[in-house]
């Protein structure tokens, strides 16, 4: 259970299969192939027509439904996953070069790690960006409230069940990780204005010395050109990937990393969440 994205570049799998039926057999597949795994590792042969799991889903507001899954069934539908996976070959959406490389998931629990990473990325204070932060959290009313709700399940979407914040004196502002969460994942999918200030935001393309105006520029789709790869050349990726990240941490640098291919591609991210 996580928060899927997927950059929305148009491709015959997606035509296929569609996006939500590309991750429904990506994720029957690979539970398929776990629940295969733990059967044979306690010596149980019995063939896979025989063999079944429970998925339960989970609301935002907590309400579940649960439903039995044969596991020879998921396998013959992920089969067509094999059928189109040779287009994605080549495909300038493909991040990490595999097969449905579009797609990204951030695994649930979030770590305290993972927070703590998003809120040092943020711009210092008494600065442009800063501002401009600020005003999104005013206007859009970026409150945490929604974020905060799924706190109350604890262990479920964040290890912690207390909200983690980021103090601005000066500016009299706290901004928590409930508000950017919110900011980052709860308002439908991201359009490349939202990704390019959230690209500025946790600092993945170049911020330094920016004035108002340049900002205006960017979230406004002027940085944005036809050529992802001349966007790309103007706008470089800043972003470090460490064999030591914390595993939430990973999975936020590569969500922000697929949001960064579908700015310099002009499309949106897809938010599943």
């Amino acid at each position: 259970m996580g928060i899927d994205t997927v950059i929305n570049f148009p491709c015959i799998p997606k035509d296929v299969l569609t996006t939500e039926g590309i991750l429904e057999r990506l994720k029957m597949q690979d539970r398929a192939e776990a629940v295969i795994q733990i059967y044979r590792d306690q010596g149980d042969l019995r063939p896979t027509t025989e063999i079944g799991f429970e998925v339960t889903r989970r609301d935002a507001d907590g309400a579940t439904t649960t439903e039995t899954i044969i596991v020879s069934e998921a396998l013959e539908s992920a089969k067509e996953l094999d059928e189109v996976a040779p287009h994605c070959i080549g495909c300038p959406a493909n991040r990490v070069n595999r097969s449905f490389g579009c797609i990204t998931t951030i695994n649930y629990p979030i770590s305290e790690a993972g927070e703590i990473w998003l809120l040092r990325q943020l711009p210092e204070g008494d600065s442009p960006l800063l501002q401009l932060l600020q005003r999104g959290i005013d206007e859009y009313g970026y409150d945490g409230e929604t974020a905060r709700q799924l706190r109350q399940q604890p262990g479920i979407y964040f290890e912690s069940d207390e909200s983690l914040g980021r103090p601005y004196v000066d500016q009299d502002l706290i901004v928590t990780t409930d508000m950017l969460f919110e900011m980052m994942f709860m308002v439908g999918h991201i359009q490349p204005g939202h990704a390019a200030m959230l690209l500025l935001f946790f600092n993945v393309i170049p911020r330094d010395d920016l004035t108002a105006d340049d900002i205006f520029w960017l979230v406004n789709g002027n940085a944005v050109s036809t050529d992802a790869d001349k966007t790309a050349s103007e706008l470089p990726l800043l972003l470090k990937f460490a064999p030591d990240d914390d595993h939430s941490v990973l999975d936020f640098k590569h969500t922000l990393h697929a949001l960064y291919i579908a700015y310099t591609l002009n499309v949106s991210l897809l938010v599943d969440i």
